[in-house]
């Protein structure tokens, strides 16, 4: 597992988000689709939103 606060570097990389709105448990979900198990996903009311993340 990477340590998320060790830069790395991102430019072979390819990063897409999703939201599942499954009934009751609607989820964030990001992920590196260029590697293994890349993902994180969290409960879609605790999300930023774009301008927080700026």
């Amino acid at each position: 597992m990477t340590d998320a606060t060790t830069p790395v570097d991102a430019s072979n990389t390819e990063v897409m988000a999703s939201v599942d709105s499954a009934p009751g448990r609607s989820q964030f979900i990001i992920a590196d689709v260029t590697c293994d198990d890349a993902w994180m996903a969290v409960r879609l009311e605790e999300a930023s939103t774009l301008p927080e993340w700026r």
